[in-house]
C-alpha cells in the first residue's frame, strides 16, 4: 500500500485534472462529501468541474493566511488485491489520522484505472471546517505510520522481513548489499562499523557492518548469467531514449533492478539486482556504464563505428579484420566479409575499405609464413592472389622454426634409402606439398605451420624429385607349342570345318540351307 502526497496550490487545478481522467472515460468520481447544495444531483443536475472548484476556493477562503490550500492524495495498491470499496474504506480511515475525517470537510474521491494497481485520489482542503489549517507538521513521516497503524504492519518486522530476504541474495561487497537495500525501498549508510537501515526517514534497524560482511558470496562470477543479462541490457536499450525507460522496462519484464552511483545526471557507476534469480551484479563487469546509457539509434551507432574504422585504417593502413575487431569488442561490434554487424543491425562497408581490409588479411596470411626469397614471395602472392608484392615485408633471415624445419627436410632428401616415391611420401607426411614455377623454382609448402622452403635456394638435390622409371626386363616369349592331330575315333565320322565360327555367315550348310525354322527345330530336314 501507498499513499502519495501530491503537490498542493491555491487553485485546486487537481479538481481539473480528475475530470478531464473522467472526461476520457478512465476514472470515476466514487465520493463527494460536504458540497452543499452540489451534491442535489437530482435537482441542480451533475455539477461542472468549475463549480466544484470553485465551491473549494469559496470553503478554503476562511483562511487568508494558507497559501497552498489544496491537498491532493493518491492511494494506490499491489495490482488489484484490493478493489475500489476496499481503497475507499482505507482513505477514510487513512483521512481520520491525518486529520482531514472531521465532520464538513469536503471531499472528492475518484478511481483511476489507467495502470495496472488499482489506486484512488483524493482532493480535499488544508483549511479545518472551523477555518483553522489542518496539522502539517512531518506529514509524509506521519503519512507512513499512518498506513503502517491502519493495515496493522509493524515497520520494525517488516525491515527484518526485507533484511532476510535480502541476505538470501548472492553478493560480494557492501556497495551491492546497500544497492539490493535500495531496491527494497530502504536507504542505509555505515558509521562506526554499524549499517544504519532507514524508511520513511526513521532508522528501522541498526546491523554490524562484520554480520553482512560474512554474508559475503564467495561464488565465482556466473559468466553465462552475465552474457544473457548483457544481451537483455543491449536489447532494452536500443528501444529507449533514457534511464527511466529501461529501468521500467528491466522491472517489468525480467524482475531486474538498475541502482546508480553519482549524480542523477551524470553517474559513475551501477550495480544490477536480478530479483529472479536473487543475484547482485557488479555493472561494470557485465556492460560499461558508457555503453549502457548509449541511447543513439542504431544508424547514429553505425555510422560512428564506420568513422572509428577509418581511423583505425589512416594510423595502421595494414590493419587486418582481427586488428579491427580487437578494437571494436568494446562497442560490441564487428567485421565479417565486408559487412560491419552490431547488435542486431548490420550494413555493408564501403566497397573501397572492404576490399583495403581483405587484401590486408591476405598480406597478413603471407607475411605469416615470414618469407625470406624472392622465390617464396611470389609464389605466396600467386597463392594469395595479392598483386602488390611492395606491400608485402621479406624476412632478413629465417626464424628458428623454419631453420628446424629445413633440418628435418634435408635429412629426408639425405635418406639415400628413401626411393622418388617413398621420398615424395614422407614428403606429405610431413605436412609439405612440392610447388613448381614456371620459372624453375621449386618450393615446399607446409600450410598448417606457415613454412615456405626454397629448395633450390637452400641447395637441395633437386633431381631427388624427378622420377626414374626401373628398367624392365623383357617378356621372354614362348615358342607355340606344335598342333596334335587328335586321333580318329572308330565309327565316328569327324564334322567337317567350313573354315568359320559359331557366327560365321556361311553356316546354312548345317540346317541344311533352309529358312523354315520351325521345320528346322523338329529335326525334319536334317541331312546325316
Amino acid at each position: 500500500m501507498i499513499a502519495t502526497i501530491l503537490p498542493g496550490g491555491s487553485n485546486f487545478h487537481a479538481v481539473l485534472y480528475n475530470e478531464r481522467k473522467v472526461a476520457k472515460g478512465i476514472a470515476r468520481l466514487i465520493e463527494m462529501k460536504n458540497f452543499g447544495i452540489l451534491e442535489d444531483i437530482d435537482t441542480f443536475g451533475k455539477p461542472t468541474p468549475e463549480e466544484l472548484r470553485s465551491y473549494l476556493q469559496t470553503y478554503s477562503a476562511r483562511n487568508g493566511r494558507i497559501r497552498q490550500t489544496q491537498f491532493h492524495l493518491a492511494i494506490s495498491c499491489k495490482g488489484h488485491e484490493m478493489t475500489e470499496e476496499e481503497l475507499l474504506d482505507f482513505a477514510h480511515a487513512y483521512l481520520d489520522e491525518m486529520g482531514y475525517g472531521q465532520d464538513g470537510q469536503p471531499l472528492l474521491v475518484y478511481a483511476h484505472r489507467d495502470t495496472d494497481n488499482n489506486h484512488i485520489h483524493i482532493v480535499t482542503s488544508r483549511v479545518a471546517p472551523d477555518g483553522s489549517k489542518i496539522n502539517d507538521s512531518q506529514e509524509r513521516i506521519r503519512s507512513q505510520k499512518a498506513i503502517d497503524k491502519i493495515l496493522n504492519q509493524d515497520a520494525r518486522k517488516k525491515c527484518e522481513k526485507d533484511m532476510e530476504k535480502a541476505k538470501g541474495y548472492s553478493y560480494t561487497s557492501m556497495a551491492q548489499f546497500k544497492a539490493l537495500l535500495s531496491s527494497l525501498g530502504y536507504e542505509s549508510y555505515v558509521k562506526e562499523g554499524t549499517l544504519y537501515i532507514k524508511r520513511q526517514g526513521t532508522v528501522q534497524m541498526k546491523v554490524p557492518v562484520s554480520e553482512i560482511e560474512e554474508s559475503f558470496s564467495e561464488r565465482r562470477r556466473d559468466r553465462k548469467r552475465q552474457r544473457e543479462t548483457k544481451a537483455i541490457l543491449l536489447k532494452y536499450r536500443d528501444i529507449n531514449s533514457d534511464i527511466k525507460g529501461l529501468k521500467s522496462d528491466l522491472k517489468k519484464n525480467f524482475g531486474i533492478d538498475l541502482v546508480f552511483f553519482g549524480r542523477k545526471d551524470k553517474p559513475y557507476g551501477y550495480i544490477i539486482i536480478d530479483h529472479h534469480n536473487r543475484q547482485v551484479l557488479h555493472g561494470g563487469h557485465v556492460l560499461k556504464l558508457e555503453l549502457l546509457l548509449d541511447f543513439a539509434t542504431p544508424e547514429e551507432r553505425l555510422d560512428r563505428i564506420d568513422a572509428f574504422i577509418d581511423s583505425v585504417l589512416a594510423a595502421n593502413p595494414k590493419a587486418t579484420t582481427f586488428d579491427i575487431n580487437e578494437k571494436l569488442r568494446r562497442s560490441h561490434a564487428y567485421i565479417k566479409r565486408g559487412v560491419l554487424h552490431c547488435g542486431d543491425e548490420s550494413r555493408s562497408l564501403n566497397p573501397l575499405i572492404a576490399d583495403t581490409i581483405l587484401s590486408n588479411d591476405r598480406i597478413s596470411r603471407i607475411e605469416s609464413f615470414e618469407p625470406v626469397t624472392e622465390a617464396e614471395l611470389d609464389r605466396l602472392c600467386h597463392i594469395y592472389k595479392v598483386e602488390r608484392k611492395d606491400l608485402v615485408s621479406l624476412q632478413s633471415e629465417r626464424k628458428q622454426h623454419t631453420l628446424d624445419a629445413v633440418s628435418r627436410f634435408r635429412a629426408l632428401f639425405d635418406n639415400q634409402a628413401l626411393g622418388y616415391k617413398e621420398l615424395k611420401s614422407a614428403i606429405r607426411e610431413a605436412g609439405f606439398q612440392i610447388h613448381r614455377t614456371e620459372s624453375g623454382d621449386v618450393l615446399a609448402v607446409n600450410f598448417n605451420d606457415k613454412i615456405i622452403i626454397d629448395l633450390k635456394a637452400e641447395g637441395f638435390d633437386l633431381s631427388r624429385l624427378d622420377y626414374k622409371p626401373r628398367n624392365k626386363q623383357k617378356r621372354q616369349t614362348r615358342e607355340p607349342k606344335a598342333r596334335q592331330s587328335q586321333p580318329k575315333k572308330p565309327g565316328i565320322r569327324p564334322l567337317q570345318d567350313a573354315g568359320g565360327g559359331a557366327s560365321d555367315a556361311n553356316r546354312e550348310w548345317e540346317v541344311g540351307n533352309k529358312q523354315k525354322y520351325d521345320d528346322i527345330d523338329d529335326g525334319s530336314s536334317l541331312k546325316l
